[in-house]
């Protein structure tokens, strides 16, 4: 049997992408790079080199466990739904539970459904390399993505180079983690050379990442410890609804990752973006003399410059005089914000839900 598993969560509602991304066909569901394939299928399709198919699990909302089989034609039995957003601790115990269920030796590798990874070579090889790591230690890992620029949009992690892993070329103990720093603290962290962003991306074997949520979340590790003889039943569903509605909702960067002292990260460059937001598909996207960005659609531009234009098929925009701004305009909804004010698209959408309930959400 194969050790190797993955959990994919796909169950982020992807605002900041909105008009595009919408409650019932969020961002992950989406083709927002144009490739022909949406962001979960990339992420599906670059594991599948990793380990067995039958060994990845999506853990999704349940309203949302329909298009997933749908886009990534899987048993349903390996699709795991969620009846309320928990964030992320809650999601990978419901995983990792199941998963142990099947497998008491599985090692498992987990990751969001909607980043960019540009060097998927370099991405399998040193899950590869993860994988092996954590199969014989009793490690948390972590992807820590080497930053070009000082971003704000990112958490950081700091290694400790005085910690490296002897056998295991950058792969260095963890001294802190950060969140979304100001401007001037990224500048510092970039500098210092010790910083990586945080990637979102983990590797660890089951029985670890168990061990450290009844250590650190005793709660929540209890909640699905009790269900632990119904996974893979037909009992699942109800109990799930049941714990998930007694479950704090918290990431596991704060509910665990920034408490545990074996937690590891393997500094890289696999050409890694989360695709947060609409500036950071920017940055992926082929730009004109002016450096004007083009998604989809057709546009005359004149006198503008640094703008990310997403227009529906089968409409043409003229724009005038316009600079670093977002124009997206989809069925039912014209978004233009300036790209340096992107983090309060989901400020605005409050507006918006206040005023038309969830018509446009």
């Amino acid at each position: 049997m194969d050790n190797r598993y993955v959990i994919i969560m796909a169950g982020g509602v992807g605002s900041r992408f909105w008009p595009l991304s919408r409650q019932n066909k969020p961002k992950q569901f989406l083709d927002i790079l144009g490739t022909g394939e949406t962001l979960i299928q990339q992420t599906f399709r670059r594991f599948k080199d990793l380990c067995p198919e039958e060994n990845i699990y999506i853990v999704t909302g349940e309203e949302q466990r329909n298009l997933v089989i749908e886009q990534l034609k899987i048993d349903p039995a390996r699709v795991l739904g969620e009846p309320f957003r928990r964030n992320t601790a809650p999601c990978l115990a419901y995983g990792t539970f199941r998963i142990l269920k099947e497998n008491p030796d599985a090692v498992i590798a987990v990751t969001p459904a909607d980043h960019l990874i540009v060097k998927e070579d370099k991405f399998r090889e040193e899950i590869a390399r993860c994988f092996e790591f954590a199969k014989n230690h009793t490690a948390l890992v972590t992807l820590g993505i080497k930053p070009d620029r000082p971003e704000t949009g990112y958490g950081y992690i700091q290694a400790d180079r005085k910690k490296a892993v002897k056998g295991y070329d950058r792969l260095l103990k963890v001294k802190t983690f950060t969140e979304k720093p100001d401007l001037e603290l990224a500048k510092v962290f970039l500098e210092s050379g010790d910083f990586f962003w945080n990637s979102g991306i983990f590797i660890w074997h089951a029985n670890t990442i168990l061990s450290a949520f009844e250590k650190y979340m005793p709660e929540t590790y209890s909640v699905f410890d009790e269900g632990r003889d119904l996974f893979g039943t037909k009992q699942e569903k109800g109990f799930i609804a049941k714990a998930y509605a007694v479950c704090r909702s918290i990431s596991i960067d704060y509910g665990i990752m920034e408490k545990a002292d074996n937690v590891y990260v393997m500094c890289t460059d696999i050409g890694w973006s989360d695709l947060g937001t609409w500036g950071s598909l920017y940055e992926h996207t082929e730009h004109d003399k002016k450096g004007n960005a083009l998604v989809k659609g057709q546009v005359f531009s004149y006198d503008s410059k640094g703008n990310i234009f997403n227009i529906k098929p089968g409409k043409v925009a003229m724009v005038q005089g316009m600079k670093d701004y977002i124009v997206v305009d989809s069925d039912d909804v014209l978004l233009i914000v300036k790209k340096e004010e992107e983090q309060n698209i989901k400020k605005y959408l409050e507006d918006v839900k206040k005023e038309t309930k969830e018509k446009y959400l």
